[in-house]
């Protein structure tokens, strides 16, 4: 049995007809520009640096992978920041996001440890087990938390799209970008973007609950009231 011929697309041979189709590929490329170029205009003076992002109660932290149970080294390098600024007085809670969608993968709990270790007090962080994605994080982080403002932390080719989203989301936020080697991991992550920001901007404007939304919890405000205690050695 022949299998048949796939024909090859004919190009257009008169020059209304090329005209169109580079009209046509010139209209895609703005298209997919779009959510991008929002993403740059809703940030243009939300981005900091760990020396100059403004002194604010909560700071979000978001999940991004597990090895053998401990943070990846790209999450690794976010909670770094995030003790940092703890440790210089920038802010006073840390709010981890990240999935806990199977008994053998918890991102909060691993963060959560990670933080104590390098002194940011238990009884300052507060985990948030449905942060499934950024905008579930940021929508929860309103929503459930009750966080209004906040210093949002991840890598520089995520922290535009996470300010935008919970600028949108309620929250009044700060991004930092934390350094990053450019490694595989690094530019399947900027790759990774280009589509994600199509996402976002569809987040942005249907505004869709997250997988699990629930009842409000406490845990930011009771962290801020809580007196300071020495992190866990």
């Amino acid at each position: 049995m022949r299998r048949p011929k796939l024909r090859r697309p004919r190009l257009p041979r008169t020059r209304t007809g090329q005209r169109r189709l580079v009209q046509a590929l010139m209209a895609g490329c703005v298209l997919a520009l779009l959510p991008a170029t929002w993403m740059h205009v809703v940030t243009g003076d939300r981005l900091r640096t760990e020396a100059d992002v403004p002194r604010t109660d909560v700071a979000v932290v978001f999940g991004a992978g597990l090895w053998a149970g401990e943070p990846s080294p790209y999450l690794a390098h976010r909670l770094d920041a995030a003790a940092e600024l703890y440790r210089a007085g920038r802010i006073k809670v840390v709010l981890v996001t990240g999935d806990n969608s199977r008994k053998d993968y918890d991102e909060p709990d691993a963060m959560r440890t990670y933080l104590t270790r390098h002194g940011v007090p238990d009884s300052r962080i507060v985990s948030d087990y449905a942060g499934f994605d950024t905008w579930d994080s940021c929508v929860r982080a309103k929503k459930i938390f009750g966080v209004d403002e906040a210093v949002l932390i991840s890598q520089g080719f995520h922290i535009r799209r996470a300010v935008a989203l919970c600028q949108e989301a309620g929250v009044a936020s700060y991004g930092v970008g934390v350094e990053a080697k450019h490694d595989a991991t690094w530019y399947y992550g900027g790759t990774r973007e280009i589509f994600a920001a199509g996402k976002a901007a569809l987040d942005a404007l249907f505004e869709p609950d997250p997988r699990f939304l629930g009842p409000e919890e406490p845990g930011v405000a009771n962290a801020l009231r809580s007196p300071l205690t020495k992190a866990r050695p």
